[in-house]
């Protein structure tokens, strides 16, 4: 059985060129070491993902060549929202809510009433770093009627992992981030577990993506150990596309779109090149077709 892995944006903006480098290496590593992608649409945000931006990366996807194993595009765009799909995370709520229950059942979870302003206000950190959750509601004992929001236990502990390019790593979650947030007070999951229940549901074998997740891997590991995943799971961590200040590209920050490219008159072949040059896997910007990713990596 062929081994898989995902591609998994999230529809709050318009893609751009950073994604097309994330792309690049989740089909190029798969069609070189026989490997399998499937197409996840993170919504779990329901108050930045946005239908018109599902709609833009698909069809962004489909011109640029790239075609999943599983999920395919033409399955999101005939299931529209409010249907079920097994890759689109607004539809998974079931599937949350029950592995939650299953960590509660368990004593493993608890209600937090702590907000984000409050995290960061009580807890020393420097700019741009990320605040260690401090533990406030481990122990107060919170009923369910107080908040929505959920906290998983992180025991302590150094959680090690490779990860195929950048080798041998090891992190504590419990240090980096305390007890992990997986609901929050709108009752919307959170990345850190929705991820990680649907690398399960999913059968994901490898995980390729960017290297501002890094720091996500070992709680993410330490989270499917809890839920019972016994499958091996296997880190690729790419570099990610930069500004000369060393900003990353992003939607946020309102870079140029794969959409305004096409509409200015960008092909396929050339945007590929260009992000596989930025990215450092070619000596120079040139055309660049999809059956020539895989030779990228071999």
């Amino acid at each position: 059985m062929a081994w898989r892995t995902r591609f998994a944006p999230a529809p709050t903006g318009y893609l751009h060129l950073g994604h097309i480098v994330n792309a690049i290496h989740v089909w190029g590593i798969a069609r070189a070491f026989g490997g399998e992608v499937l197409l996840r649409i993170e919504d779990h945000d329901r108050t930045r993902c946005r239908r018109e931006y599902e709609d833009a990366l698909l069809d962004d996807l489909d011109w640029l060549g790239f075609v999943p194993d599983i999920g395919r595009t033409d399955s999101f765009r005939a299931a529209p929202h409010g249907q079920p799909h097994p890759q689109r995370q607004s539809e998974n709520e079931a599937r949350y809510a029950a592995v939650l229950a299953a960590l509660s059942a368990r004593d493993l979870t608890y209600v937090c009433t702590c907000t984000r302003r409050d995290v960061a206000r009580h807890v020393p950190h420097a700019a741009g770093e990320e605040p260690r959750y401090p533990g406030t509601c481990r122990d107060a004992r919170h009923t369910a009627g107080e908040s929505l929001a959920r906290r998983v236990r992180m025991v302590d502990g150094v959680i090690p992992f490779d990860d195929r390019r950048l080798g041998p790593m090891r992190q504590s979650p419990a240090a980096q981030c305390g007890d992990l947030l997986v609901r929050d007070r709108h009752g919307q999951w959170t990345y850190q577990f929705a991820v990680v229940v649907d690398d399960m549901a999913h059968d994901i074998d490898v995980v390729i993506r960017g290297e501002d997740l890094l720091a996500s891997t070992g709680r993410q590991l330490r989270l499917a150990a809890l839920l019972g995943r016994e499958r091996p799971l296997q880190w690729w961590h790419h570099p990610l596309l930069v500004h000369a200040d060393g900003r990353k590209l992003s939607k946020a920050n309102h870079d140029t779109s794969i959409r305004e490219r096409r509409a200015a008159g960008a092909y396929a072949e050339a945007l590929l090149g260009e992000a596989a040059f930025l990215a450092g896997l070619l000596p120079a910007a040139r055309d660049l077709s999809i059956d020539e990713l895989p030779a990228l990596f071999r």
